[in-house]
Parts: structure tokens; C-alpha cells; sequence
């Protein structure tokens, strides 16, 4: 049965204020506001660690139709759960136009609108996405709020981007997943900054331990024995990691093979000496052009709201990737080093799965 419909706002930095109806934790949030253009994957985006501090918008119109998987499925990289790519909604808030509160899907265990009352966070629908996209893109993303009453005043908000959020949603010691039956072919160390599930699930699947450590680990004081580094996604700005950019400066050294995967290119970027900058909106959706240099595109899943100055590269590094759309950067690699980095996600969930092979690249070049 549908809810008794309870009025809610979203409010942005820039004075503008959206109606809608509660779905969700009846309560208030705020962070920087953000739209992802995806058709489907909800469950998935919004565990994503990388939309930490963020309210999200989706901007396809119908959410909530095919409910939420088991929670408690467990996958066969250990105790990753199936579906989600984190073990919590990382979201600090959700944003759509229409609510579906009826659900159908063999594997839905519950609505979107209970997860999220379970997990404590707000959500508002009945809104105009379309028209609420359009600011975005044209006056860039900004913070914003879910509330259940209107305030006088101009609204302030403490931008998440000054904090080090990856060292939140990192884990905090060591944990390590192996394959099943099998002896592991090569051994990972996984910088955690705010890794997605369905990256370590690629690792092992391919038969790596993976060795997940917090996003300040230091890999030459490191008690394990590993192949290579591994430097994940996550939220923020990068140039708040500060340690892990100092860290894999000084891994660098070890001239081993190296692979980082959007926040993770990005601080492989600063740690070679380059610079980073914000997007003004950023790229979060399933259907990114990215031309590698060789010439070839590929459609990739995209969750990132900076990118890498190529202009300041050093000499030994080079541009691997750009966006077909807007010419951003969107992978870079040593000339001579086994060092590289894509910003797109190659381990989908949701979205493509045309550039898996950078696993599999990873894995032999270790």
C-alpha cells in the first residue's frame, strides 16, 4: 500500500527549491548534489563508496521497480555481497521524478523506500530530474539538502570535497580474499580508497589473492608479499589524499606493476607529478565513449567528478584514454614503466563490460 504522501524539499546552494514527496528516511541531509544518467543499477549506485557525501539524482524517470536484491547473499569472493558494491548505501540522499512503491523481480527482497528507512537515508521523488539535471550542467554541481521544512536564510553547507573521504569509506585493517579451490596465481595489495565490490570479485575470479589494505597503507613497510599494487576508486577530491599520494610516489620505486581505477588514476597522476582538476559536473552513467590511443572506443561505466591535467604529465607518462564527448582525460600509463590507469570502471556493476580486459592486462603484466 502507498504511502500517505509527506511534502519534502530540495533545496540548492544556489537559492533554487525543488517540491517533491518523501521516500525513504522522513529526515533531513545535506551534500553535493550530483545526477547520474543510468538506466538501471540502483542497488549498485547507490552502495557505490565513490557517491560518498553526495545526494544523488537519477535521471531516468521510473526507480524503485524492481525493489532491492537479498542483502544477505553472499558472493564467491567471500563475504562481498551479491549485488551491492559496498556493505552499506553510501548516498547521503536520493533524488528521482517517479517512485515506483510496487516491485517485481525474482530477486527483490524488499522496496527501495524500506532499504532505504532501514539504512537512515532520505530520499524525495515527484520532482522535475530533467529540469534539476539542466542547472547542474549548466551552472556545474553544488552542494544541496533534503529537508522536511524551509528555512529563511542563505543555505550553508560544508563542502564534503575539503575532507578526506576515501579514509572514511576505506577499511580500517587488512582483509584478504582468496580463490576457491584454487592456488592463487599472483597476490594484489588493493589500496582501499572506497573499492567497489565487483572490482576485487574481477581479481579473484581471475584467480588473485587480493590483499585490501586502508587507503594510508604504506606498501614498502608492508608485512605481505605481493605482484602488485592496486589503487581503487573512491570519493572526493584527490588531492585530500594526501598520505596515499605520498605513499605510491615512493612505491613507484619498487618497479612493479601498478593499475589504478578512477580516483586511483587520479592519484597516480599526482603521485607522477601531474595535476588534477573538478569537472563541472562530472561523469556518472553507463554509456561513456572512450577512445584508447591505439584508436579503438569502448563504452564504459563512469562515476567521477575529476580528472587529470594531461598537460602536466611528466615527460615519462603519457595519455592513454580520453572521453569521446568532452576530451577529458580518461587513462593514463608510464612510457616504459609497468604503471597505468583508467578513470572509466571496467568492472561495470552496472554498465558495460567492453573493457574487462584490463584485468586480465594487470594479471599478466604481474
Amino acid at each position: 500500500m502507498q504511502n500517505i504522501r509527506k511534502k519534502v524539499y530540495l533545496r540548492l546552494e544556489n537559492g533554487l527549491i525543488f517540491t517533491g514527496y518523501s521516500f525513504g528516511l522522513y529526515g533531513n541531509t545535506q551534500g553535493e548534489v550530483v545526477f547520474n544518467t543510468g538506466m538501471t543499477g540502483y542497488p549498485e549506485s547507490l552502495t557505490d563508496p565513490s557517491y560518498s557525501g553526495q545526494i544523488l539524482v537519477f535521471t531516468y524517470p521510473l526507480i524503485g521497480n524492481y525493489g532491492v536484491p537479498d542483502f544477505r547473499n553472499k558472493s564467491e569472493a567471500g563475504e562481498l555481497q551479491n549485488g551491492f558494491e559496498s556493505n552499506k548505501i553510501q548516498v547521503r540522499g536520493a533524488v528521482v521524478s517517479n517512485y515506483s512503491f510496487k516491485y517485481s523481480h525474482f530477486d527483490a527482497a524488499s522496496s527501495l523506500d524500506v532499504w532505504l528507512k532501514e539504512s537512515r537515508i532520505p530520499g524525495i521523488y515527484g520532482i522535475d530530474t530533467r529540469e534539476l539535471t539542466k542547472v547542474l550542467r549548466t551552472k556545474g554541481v553544488m552542494p544541496g539538502e533534503i529537508t522536511t521544512q524551509l528555512k529563511k536564510g542563505k543555505l550553508i553547507i560544508e563542502d564534503p570535497n575539503k575532507f578526506n573521504l576515501a579514509d572514511e569509506v576505506c577499511v580500517q585493517s587488512p582483509v584478504i580474499y582468496k580463490p576457491k579451490n584454487k592456488k592463487p596465481r599472483k597476490k594484489i595489495l588493493l589500496i582501499d580508497c572506497g573499492v567497489k565490490n565487483n572490482i576485487i570479485r574481477n581479481f579473484v575470479e581471475r584467480g588473485a589473492e587480493v590483499i585490501r589494505v586502508p587507503s594510508i597503507f604504506d606498501p614498502l613497510n608492508s608485512e605481505y608479499d605481493f605482484d602488485g599494487i592496486f589503487v581503487s576508486n573512491g570519493p572526493g577530491d584527490p588531492k585530500m589524499c594526501k598520505s596515499t599520494i605520498m605513499n605510491l610516489k615512493k612505491s613507484f620505486d619498487l618497479n612493479i606493476p601498478i593499475f589504478g581505477i578512477c580516483l586511483g588514476s587520479q592519484i597516480m597522476g599526482l603521485s607522477a607529478g601531474a595535476d588534477t582538476y573538478k569537472l563541472k559536473f562530472g561523469h556518472r552513467s553507463q554509456n561513456q565513449p572512450c577512445i584508447e590511443d591505439k584508436g579503438r572506443c569502448y563504452i564504459t561505466s563512469q562515476n567521477h567528478g575529476y580528472a587529470v591535467n594531461t598537460k602536466t604529465l611528466p615527460k615519462d607518462w603519457e595519455e592513454w584514454f580520453i572521453n569521446n564527448n568532452d576530451g577529458t582525460n580518461e587513462g593514463i600509463k608510464h612510457k616504459t614503466k609497468p604503471f597505468f590507469a583508467v578513470q572509466f570502471h571496467p568492472e561495470s556493476s552496472p554498465g558495460p563490460n567492453d573493457t574487462g580486459w584490463l584485468f586480465d592486462k594487470f594479471m599478466d603484466e604481474m
